[in-house]
This record gives structure tokens, sequence and C-alpha cells, in this order.
């Protein structure tokens, strides 16, 4: 089935053009300055000849015709006609307390998501104008939903409930949401194949790191904890997010700057982690450029990353009582080896051991490498994340059904 995947942001619309039956990509690209002059950047396959090109996209109804049309023009595209697309898939960020698994798009859908706009402000609003603009270009063709939250809906209450009152929890659905939750499922469900058990026995680590970091515990092939909570804000220092501290840092620093809370929120949001911290970049690779060069800020900054890891993976041992694998995904669980070294060298106690020398050769390769030795107790596995393919996947079996 050759299936469309689409992740709308304000003034961007990626996109995404599979094949389910072996996985293949026909053709990706992405739109950008969407209402201001508009700039389509386009290929064929996976690492196909980029071609770029402006034009006028008002809106992303527009933004679409133009994805169809240069999917199906004689020269750029891969489709005899759009009737080719039998099915869109839509990453959405934060499903809230109303969606805990993918699904079909329907009127009812919409207005429900519609709610969720609280709890992603910046994303729910240009999710529906994808939607929108998909159902205007395409209206007969199914669509479907995926959610960043619904993997991490399997957490037991306790994993989840924050010690506020009940009647403001239950109010204003205060929780535990997760985020990351469709590359968590890709790489623990990869993970699980190469373990010799049954899926119900394994016991994984999965660390997505990137400029937004989330460490999760997946024990049986479901999440039973996460790093990242009711926002993307909390969990392990990120490259602009300071992730978790001391509650009372917020009303401190709010009260000795005069900080409102908007100002507050973006302060946590975009001035900290690695940035704030390091004062030199949001990137792990300017980061370890300045350590190399002997800048002892930009060492703090990356051990401070690596120490919290650790302790996450050390919690989530404990929570499942075991631990069969940790594996690193997306940008620099993928492309740092200082990152995985530091994570790794002092793991011993849970007879964690990994191949340096090899570890230090895995970046930027599109396959899975094993990164422990045959003695290591535990797997470590650089595993490239794929959340596009796992909402194909997901468009797929629930579009099969209709």
């Amino acid at each position: 089935m050759k299936v469309l995947v689409v992740n709308a942001g304000s003034s961007s619309l990626k996109y995404q053009l599979f094949e389910t039956e072996n996985g293949a990509v026909l053709a990706k690209g992405i739109c950008e300055r969407i209402g201001i002059d508009g700039i389509i950047e386009h290929r064929l396959g996976e690492d196909g000849e980029k071609n770029k090109r402006q034009l006028d996209m008002p809106n992303h109804a527009v933004a679409m015709k133009i994805v169809v049309d240069t999917l199906t023009d004689k020269t750029l595209g891969c489709l005899s006609d759009m009737g080719e697309i039998k099915a869109v898939g839509h990453r959405v960020v934060h499903g809230g307390p109303y969606f805990f698994e993918s699904c079909l798009v329907t009127p009812e859908v919409i207005e429900k998501l519609k709610l969720c706009n609280d709890f992603a402000p910046l994303h729910t609003p240009a999710h529906l104008m994808g939607i929108e603009g998909c159902t205007e270009v395409m209206p007969t063709v199914p669509q479907v939903l995926v959610f960043d939250t619904a993997f991490h809906q399997t957490m037991p209450d306790y994993a989840y409930t924050y010690a506020l009152p009940k009647d403001m929890i239950e109010k204003d659905h205060i929780r535990r949401y997760g985020a990351h939750g469709t590359s968590h499922r890709f790489v623990s469900i990869e993970m699980a194949k190469l373990l010799d058990k049954p899926v119900e026995e394994t016991k994984i680590v999965t660390c997505h790191i990137g400029n937004g970091s989330s460490i999760s515990a997946v024990k049986g092939g479901k999440c039973i904890d996460t790093s990242m909570g009711f926002t993307p804000l909390e969990g392990v220092e990120m490259g602009t997010r300071c992730g978790s501290i001391d509650p009372a840092i917020v009303t401190y620093i709010m009260k000795k700057y005069g900080y409102t809370p908007d100002e507050m929120s973006n302060f946590m949001n975009k001035k900290c982690g690695f940035l704030g911290l390091s004062g030199i970049s949001s990137d792990s690779r300017d980061i370890e450029a300045a350590i190399l060069e002997g800048n002892e800020q930009a060492l703090l900054t990356a051990n401070v990353l690596a120490y919290q890891v650790k302790k996450y993976i050390g919690s989530y041992a404990a929570a499942m009582n075991g631990l069969d694998a940790i594996v690193f995904t997306a940008g620099m669980g993928e492309n740092n080896p200082e990152l995985r070294e530091r994570v790794c060298k002092e793991l011993s106690y849970f007879g964690v051991e990994i191949d340096m020398e090899l570890n230090a050769k895995t970046l930027r390769q599109p396959n899975t490498v094993e990164l422990s030795t045959k003695n290591s107790k535990v797997k470590v596995y650089v595993l490239p994340t794929n959340e596009e393919l796992m909402i194909a996947k997901d468009t797929e079996a629930i579009v099969s059904k209709l």
C-alpha cells in the first residue's frame, strides 16, 4: 500500500511516501515558509537528488496540492496519478487524555483533537491545518492519526501520577504523558526481535537523545515509565530545555527577575539546556568540539547529560527488576559516540560492557549496530529510529480494515 506520511508544523509540512509492503521510501520532502513565500524541497527515494523550488503557498491546503502535484509530476514524481495514494498518516504530538492509540480521522476525532490544544498549543493547530489541507486536496482518501503520546498510555497509575490534589489532577487532566512515543515503540520492537526470548519477557531501556531527549522503560513490549512528563520539558538536559529541576527554582527566578509565566516557560524551553549551561551552542557537535579544545564548561555540560541518562537507566532497571538491553537512537543517540561512552563506561554493576573502538566508529550509519561485547550481560545497540515508517504501518493496518 502506498501511504503518504505527513508531519505538519505551523509554517511547514514534511512528507514521506512509503510503499508499506517493503518499507521503501518512494519520495520525501518538506514545504517551508507556508503563508510567507513558500519553498518545497523534494527528492525521490531516501537519498535522491534534491530539487528545490520557490512557489506560492498561502496555506497548508495549497502546500498539500503542491506535494501531490510534485509526486505525480512526470519528471520529479513517482506516481502516475493521485489515486495511487491509498491513505495518509499524520504524526500528532499530543493526544491528551483522549487518544490512547492510532485512529481514523472522523469529524468526532477532529473535535476531540481540538481539545488537545491546551496540551500542545504550538503543535495541535498545525496538525489540524495539515489534516484540513489533505482533506481539501484528497477528500476521499482515508487519513489516520498516530500520536506520540499513545505508546506511553500503558504506564501504571503510580508512574504517571503527580502528587497534586486529586480534584486538580482530574479536572485539569494533569499527568505524565511522555513524548517521542512513536520512536520508542519502533526501536523497542526492533530490539525485542534481536533478543533471544519472548517479547513478554524483555526488559529494554530506550534512549531517544537529540535536541529533545527522552528515556523510556519498556517491559514486555509495553512502556511502564518515561522521562518526559506533562510536557516535553521534563526529564534530561536537552538542546535548549533545562529538563527536570527543583520546582522552587521556577518561582525563585520569576520573583528575582520579574518573569511572567510565559516568559518563564520560554526561558526554560529555549534558553537553558546545552545552550544555557555551555554558553556555546545547543548542538552537541559544537559542545564536543569545544571539549577537544579544553573547554571545561562544555565538558560539564556533556557530563550532566550523560549522568542523567545513566541515572534513568539505573532507575528503570530497578523499576523493571532487570535489564536486557539499552538502545541509543535519534540524532545524538545515533551520532555521538562520546555520549554513549560516558553513559556506558560506569554501568559495569549491571554487567554492561561495550566495544569502545567500535563505538567510536559508529555514527551516521543507517544500520543497526551492536556495541556490547560477548561478555556483556546487557545488550547495547545503536538502532536508527524510523517514526515515519511506524506511522505508515499503523496507517496501513487501520485502513486495511475499512
